[in-house]
């Protein structure tokens, strides 16, 4: 089974969903608990003054495990993307912190995501944001034009993640930052998570190893790596986590109790690239990307048309 294509049927159903006044099921939560206050991935991210700021549908809307846009130092002026960019929560509160003069990208594969992320931008009055469609393993942006990489639980259900961080380096400045939040795992996982295509698209199964997620960035060319939890799971938190993915919850707690969190992971692109890092980038370019603030698209069907 195509991982790529389970992700993006279940994303763009958690879009219709949100369409309807419902929330979208989130990493490991079911519709009914994602975002509730009883759900352990989801619940408490984001806080009044930054969820008054928005649209009720870009809230609902909320995949995430984290909130990079509370941890990223974004400052105005800059240029930040988000990676799987879902109902565009974290893109417009980006878009809010680089203004004046910034601008945040927000790119995402599901067009119902797309569709609903550009109906809340136009909810919420903001201009400085724009939402391109394509995959975070061929980032339609060109090299050198992004000073911060965000992303929200979304760059474990990549089944190449050695691709989505040399992208991502590759379309950083110099000296640009890598600060998203993600699952994150602390030793072995039991197989029988690691073998469930739902608890990939949930977030556990498609999680890094911590120290594996520090050596992929390093082989990327990332420095100053950092992976800091922000939650840490426990057996009671994966009880309810396990419950509706038809695996042992009882069986399967124990061993996992500790072992998956919800993380900030850090690392900076040098200031001066080496040789290496630029033939890196020159093989990993696409042949047709997007210069931000160009105009220039990446794909005239890809692009995210406006209403009107």
């Amino acid at each position: 089974m195509d991982v790529k294509e389970v992700v993006k049927e279940k994303y763009g159903q958690a879009a219709l969903r949100v369409v309807t006044g419902q929330s979208a099921a989130c990493c490991g939560s079911s519709p009914s608990s994602c975002g509730s206050e009883t759900d352990p991935i989801t619940s408490d991210l984001y806080d009044t003054s930054q969820k008054s700021e928005l649209p009720e549908s870009a809230v609902l809307a909320s995949l995430g495990c984290g909130n990079p846009t509370a941890l990223a130092e974004l400052r105005p002026g800059e240029t930040v993307l988000d990676l799987g960019s879902g109902g565009g929560i974290d893109v417009l509160l980006s878009a809010r912190r680089v203004s004046p003069g910034g601008k945040a990208y927000g790119l995402d594969m599901t067009g119902e995501m797309l569709a609903l992320a550009e109906e809340n931008r136009r909810k919420a009055g903001v201009e400085n944001a724009e939402f391109l469609k394509g995959e975070i393993e061929h980032i339609p942006l060109t090299d050198n034009s992004v000073d911060v990489i965000i992303s929200n639980c979304v760059i474990n259900l990549s089944a190449d993640k050695d691709k989505v961080l040399r992208e991502a380096f590759r379309v950083l400045k110099p000296g640009g930052r890598f600060a998203v939040s993600d699952v994150v795992t602390r030793g072995d996982m039991p197989a029988e998570i690691r073998k469930s295509i739902l608890l990939w698209v949930g977030c556990v199964a498609g999680a890094l190893e911590e120290d594996e997620y520090r050596t992929k960035l390093a082989a990327a060319g990332f420095e100053r790596i950092g992976i800091e939890p922000t939650r840490i799971y426990r057996a009671e938190d994966a009880l309810s986590f396990l419950a509706d993915k038809g695996i042992d919850a009882a069986l399967i707690a124990p061993q996992v109790d500790g072992k998956f969190m919800s993380a900030f992971v850090r690392a900076r692109k040098p200031a001066r690239r080496s040789e290496a890092h630029r033939v890196v980038e020159r093989r990993a370019r696409p042949p047709d990307a997007k210069r931000p603030g160009s105009g220039a698209n990446f794909s005239a069907t890809d692009r995210v048309r406006r209403p009107g």
